[in-house]
């Protein structure tokens, strides 16, 4: 389900072209630390395309290789350097999207939540803004809104 969510948050976000290192470069999604996907993220992700770009998957083991990706998905292994992480790729146009209570709260961008069974997501209008990513109105119609309390 999480993967699914992923994929649409990457359709309804638009970056800018100084994402990417060339016209042709993949749209990059990447996890950084212990990953809770195993496959599933890359086998639904594969032959998939993004604004004419084809979808990669990366699975990274330092906060300094995640700014050559579009999207972040930070575990709760890595919980605990949020704070670093955050200021390593401020400035950068990159999607950090976690699973850890206050994620958003502590200047990640998206936040996947269970309420009621269902999952749902918090993003943080301030991160956003930070990243330099235009946010479709229908995608923060569906979410919870949340500001920075670093």
């Amino acid at each position: 389900m999480k993967t699914a969510f992923l994929f649409n948050f990457a359709k309804f976000i638009e970056w800018p072209p100084s994402s990417f290192a060339t016209p042709q470069s993949p749209f990059t999604f990447c996890v950084l630390g212990q990953d809770p996907f195993g496959s599933i993220l890359t086998d639904t992700l594969q032959g998939k395309v993004i604004r004419d770009r084809p979808l990669a998957v990366r699975r990274l083991k330092d906060k300094s290789e995640a700014r050559s990706c579009q999207i972040v998905f930070v575990s709760s292994s890595e919980s605990p350097h949020l704070p670093e992480i955050v200021e390593t790729l401020r400035g950068g146009n990159v999607l950090l999207v976690g699973e850890t209570n206050r994620f958003a709260a502590s200047g990640g961008t998206i936040e996947f939540t269970l309420e009621d069974d269902r999952v749902r997501f918090a993003i943080n209008t301030d991160a956003a803004g930070r990243s330099g990513l235009k946010f479709s109105s229908k995608l923060l119609a569906l979410a919870k809104l949340v500001h920075d309390h670093i």
